[in-house]
Order: structure tokens, then C-alpha cells, then sequence
């Protein structure tokens, strides 16, 4: 089971996700990730996301953990990011343009580079310091060479994994359908739409993490496409569960253009807050509160 609840505050959001897994632990396990989107936390040296996770006994209700989920939401994130790659992308692909440097940005580079023998990762962001600092700190990293460029067009021309991570509070075309050659990749999740509204007009496939949780809620880089009937049931290729089961092919060419959007699930927050709760249970970690 998974759900979510959006919550406006101030000059930001909040969404709070829920979740139950019956596989974990010894009766299952209940979650509750509470994740704040405020955009301008730059100014106070803040990541715009920063998030918590609680853990329940779904028999007593009992409290199990508190958990920072700050790096859950952009490991997991990444790591979506990086499954769908696995499936969908060239595993010849050699240059990765990724627009956006936010929490998950460090994830979504680091993962690909993991995966795929790339030459060259460029990367930009709205603003020149942000992304200055998260190409430092790539190059620090990595062994592939990271070229900082000024705009997404610049980052986004003949690569062959596209990601657009952004941070818009208004939407606007970062993303464009001309930039999408054959053999492409795509991998659209800004909260504010920053594509063009033809899109998946040249894509082949086109997959979401799951079909349910793209049709909700008020924002997704895709959010358009599914409220004007361009991504339907009909459009949809499938969610990335049934080809990672086997279910559906993912890549069969090396001429698709294939495009993966995914919202994100509280089902996989549950699922690695329960992992880091039992990593520290074994290894003795974290601080004892008194519940009742």
C-alpha cells in the first residue's frame, strides 16, 4: 500500500507519504515520510528538500525509529533513476547532460557513472555557484571528466541520457523534444514541468515508476501530459516493475528513444528506512528513546 498527501506551507510544500510492506521485519512494516520542498533554502545554506521517516509495528502501532530521510528521498531517487537506465538507456551510452543540481542530482551522476562507461557527464544549473560546486565536487569523485556548461540546451545537445532534475516554481521549456535524438534516453522529474508539451510525441516507450501515482497529485514534469490525455493507458508503454520482472521488454533497439518518469513511492522510502534500521541495530548505532 502507498499513499500521499500534499501539504502548501509559506513559500513551500510538504508531502507526506505513507506506507505498509507485509515482507519486512517479523509482522510487516509501517511508515510515515514527512519531505519539505522549499526552493529558496539556498539563501539559508539549506538543501531545498529535507525530510524524516518514522517506522511503526503495524500489530501495536509502536514507534520503532526516527530517521533522517534527507538522504533516503535523493539515494532512492538516484537509484530509480539509475534502474531505469539499467533497462531502458544504450549500455553504450557515452555522454550524460543532467540539468539540476539539488540533493538527488549527486545520486542520479554518480549511479550512471557507476553503470554506464561514460566519456563525458556535463552539467548546469540556474544558478552559476550551484552549479560550479556540484561539478567540483562530481570531478572530486569521479574519474569521468564533468564539464560545467550555462544552459540546458548546451548540456542536453547530442547527449545520449537526458535527466532534467529542476527546481522551476513556474513551468518552462528546458527540455526540448529537438534535443531528443535517436538512441536516447530521457529522464524527466522536475516538479515543475520543464518539457515541451510534444515530448513523448518521438518517444518509442514510455515508462513511470508507477501509473496510479503519475495520474495524482498537482505537479510532475509530466503532469500536462497525463491531465490533456497525451500519456494514457493507450500511450504508456508500462511501469518499470513489469520489465525489471520480465514482464515487458525494456530496450529492444538501438534506435528508441525511450523516456522514464518517476514520482517517487513511499514504498521504497519504507523499504530503506527499515534497511538502515536494522544496519544500526547490528552494528549497535543511533540513540534509545523512551515511548511510553
Amino acid at each position: 500500500m502507498t499513499d500521499g498527501i500534499w501539504l502548501r506551507c509559506g513559500i513551500g510544500h510538504f508531502n507526506v507519504l505513507r506506507g505498509h510492506l507485509n515482507g519486512l521485519g517479523e509482522h510487516g512494516v509501517s511508515g510515515i515520510k514527512v519531505v519539505g520542498d522549499f526552493v529558496p533554502n539556498y539563501k539559508v545554506g539549506l538543501p531545498s528538500e529535507l525530510a524524516m521517516a518514522t517506522l511503526f509495528d503495524p500489530t501495536t502501532g509502536i514507534p520503532l525509529a526516527v530517521l533522517d530521510a534527507t538522504m533516503i528521498t535523493a539515494a532512492r531517487t538516484g537509484a530509480m533513476t539509475t534502474v531505469g537506465a539499467r533497462h531502458l538507456a544504450r549500455q553504450d551510452s557515452k555522454v550524460l547532460g543532467h540539468v539540476g543540481a539539488r540533493g538527488t542530482a549527486w545520486w542520479n551522476v554518480t549511479m550512471l557513472d557507476d553503470l554506464l562507461d561514460l566519456d563525458e557527464i556535463r552539467v548546469t544549473s540556474r544558478r552559476p555557484e550551484s552549479r560550479e560546486k556540484f561539478a567540483a565536487e562530481l570531478s572530486a569523485e569521479l574519474s569521468t571528466p564533468v564539464r560545467v556548461v550555462a544552459t540546458a540546451e548546451e548540456a542536453f545537445d547530442g547527449a545520449d541520457v537526458l535527466v532534467e532534475a529542476t527546481r522551476l516554481t513556474e513551468p518552462e521549456p528546458l527540455l526540448r523534444t529537438a534535443a531528443v535524438r535517436p538512441g536516447a534516453f530521457v529522464v524527466p522529474y522536475g516538479t515543475v514541468s520543464a518539457v515541451e508539451l510534444d515530448l513523448l510525441d518521438v518517444m518509442d516507450k514510455v515508462v513511470v515508476d508507477d501509473w496510479r501515482e503519475a495520474q495524482s497529485g498537482r505537479f510532475g514534469s509530466l503532469r500536462r501530459h497525463v491531465d490533456t490525455g497525451r500519456l494514457s493507458p493507450e500511450t504508456l508503454y508500462g511501469e518499470i516493475g513489469e520489465i525489471v520482472a520480465g514482464r515487458k521488454p525494456g530496450r529492444e533497439n538501438l534506435a528508441e528513444r525511450t523516456l522514464f518518469w518517476h514520482r517517487g513511492l513511499s514504498l521504497l522510502d519504507v523499504a530503506i528506512a527499515h534497511l538502515i534500521l536494522r544496519k544500526a541495530e547490528a552494528a549497535d548505532a543511533g540513540t534509545m528513546l523512551r515511548f511510553h
